[in-house]
């Protein structure tokens, strides 16, 4: 299938989800997570799940490694609209968040830090691939952005389903996941 049929496809799954059973694969998605040593890792690059896109909770997975690494670094993403970039801001406890056009949550202000220095990414995506190819929500902000990271960076996509086998239309551009974490499986790339 191609991104924009898995797209559809995805997006309609992910609606389909009770909020009931969404607490309880995300439970079940942190539970995967707290599998891997993060002892190495000392920034990290999240997003705010979007609900109006069934995400799943990446929060829980940011609160876990605050518990787990003292001194951690956070940074989440800001969207440049004139040039589809992106940049990594680091935050803090006291940071405010605005909601973008695109109904996102970026910080406002702090500080920002090359995506070379980041250790570890959580990949936003709606479906992946078994080599680790995603498909996200079609406007290549993520690719660009990994694109400039260390090849060692861990970049990881969580997902309440199973990889399919093939994405059809991958290219060049396209930066694949190390991991993908879904409620049952931890699928390494």
């Amino acid at each position: 299938m191609t991104k924009n049929q898995l797209r559809v496809l995805y997006k309609n799954k992910r609606n389909a989800i009770s909020d009931t059973e969404k607490l309880k694969l995300d439970d079940l998605i942190l539970i995967q997570f707290q599998k891997f040593d993060f002892s190495q890792i000392q920034i990290l690059f999240s997003y705010w799940p979007m609900e109006s896109h069934s995400e799943p909770n990446v929060e829980l997975m940011v609160r876990y490694l605050r518990l787990m690494i003292s001194g951690i670094q956070i940074a989440y993403p800001v969207i440049d609209n004139k040039d589809y970039s992106m940049s990594a801001i680091l935050t803090s406890e006291e940071t405010d968040f605005k909601t973008n056009k695109w109904g996102m949550e970026e910080p406002i202000g702090e500080t920002a830090i090359k995506p070379y220095d980041l250790d570890l990414i959580f990949v936003p995506l709606l479906a992946f691939d078994k080599k680790g190819n995603r498909v996200g929500f079609g406007k290549g902000y993520y690719d660009r952005f990994l694109a400039n990271c260390r090849k060692e960076t861990v970049k990881i996509g969580f997902s309440y389903f199973d990889p399919i086998e093939q994405i059809s239309d991958t290219n060049h551009f396209d930066v694949p996941l190390n991991y993908c974490i879904t409620p049952q499986f931890i699928y390494e790339f």
